[in-house]
């Protein structure tokens, strides 16, 4: 086995990103600690001041060390993290409703969603994802939740998808800070898990309305789960991708194409033709509609 000190920097950052995307979050001594021995070593330390507090068999009573009483040990308090307050999800779904319809800009529905609790991936989450970019570009890329590397930058499409994602922008003459990035899921799921269906009623309020108040003119959703979310379905991302749909948001319909997530293309490369099949027919319509204007 390989001791962490016998690493490169190089492969020290790669082992350790490795093991964020597995889902791992904490980390373990080298070594076996014996906390059973701990244990042992705690309860004769506190058994200690009492023994040398006992008198002596011809000690005199009358000393006032001897008069006073022992006190009994208090019993150890174990400290319990608070509880956070288990909402129904009927109920949770009703207050992102009513906290995204309050909300009258981006920038209000940003802080009406960092507010809101009714929602059980919060409490495991390091950050909140929200849109950023330029919603005046016209252009909305929405991808699933966030993974392991979103929740550490606080921000949606980071790390090596990210990166695979500028790529495929720059091949169609995109930039992601000229255009809108966000997530369906605002909180990214322990383990990299899949959302629950409650868990993504709950968020489809906040979702909507950024959409909504973002007003984009086209909209590329990447990925099985967000193709699934806005469509419906079980169809996988192949029975989505490459084709325009109507996506209705507050009574106007929005053209939306889906594509596979960054990620996809890093896990099997070989997927890169149909994204690029894809990329281009959304920059056909883009420049289409540019043109129009």
């Amino acid at each position: 086995m390989i001791a962490a000190k016998d690493l490169s920097p190089a492969e020290l950052a790669a082992l350790l990103h490795f093991h964020a995307d597995a889902g791992v979050e904490w980390l373990l001594e080298e070594e076996a600690v014996d906390r059973f021995a701990e244990f042992e070593k705690m309860k004769a330390a506190r058994r200690a001041p009492s023994a040398q507090a006992e008198p002596t068999a011809g000690a005199s009573l009358s000393t006032p060390a001897a008069r006073r009483p022992q006190q009994p040990a208090a019993p150890a308090v174990e400290r319990q993290a608070p509880r956070a307050l288990t909402i129904p999800d009927d109920q949770a779904v009703e207050q992102a409703r009513f906290a995204a319809d309050s909300a009258r800009s981006l920038a209000e529905l940003k802080t009406a969603l960092e507010a809101f609790n009714g929602c059980n991936l919060k409490s495991s989450a390091r950050s909140t994802i929200f849109a950023s970019g330029d919603a005046a570009s016209g252009i909305l890329i929405v991808g699933p939740m966030p993974s392991a590397d979103d929740d550490r930058e606080g921000a949606a499409f980071s790390g090596r998808a990210g990166q695979m994602l500028d790529r495929m922008l720059a091949s169609i003459g995109l930039e992601r800070s000229r255009i809108l990035l966000t997530n369906v899921i605002p909180w990214r799921p322990p383990g990299n898990r899949m959302p629950s269906p409650a868990e993504a009623d709950i968020c489809r309020p906040f979702i909507e309305r950024q959409i909504m108040l973002a007003e984009p003119r086209l909209i590329l959703l990447l990925g099985n789960f967000t193709a699934r979310f806005f469509f419906g379905g079980t169809d996988a991302i192949h029975g989505h991708r490459g084709q325009w749909r109507d996506l209705p948001v507050a009574g106007r319909n929005i053209p939306a194409l889906a594509s596979l997530h960054p990620q996809e293309l890093l896990t099997a490369p070989i997927n890169k033709r149909l994204a690029w099949s894809d990329l281009l027919t959304f920059k056909l319509r883009a420049e289409a509609d540019n043109s129009a204007q």
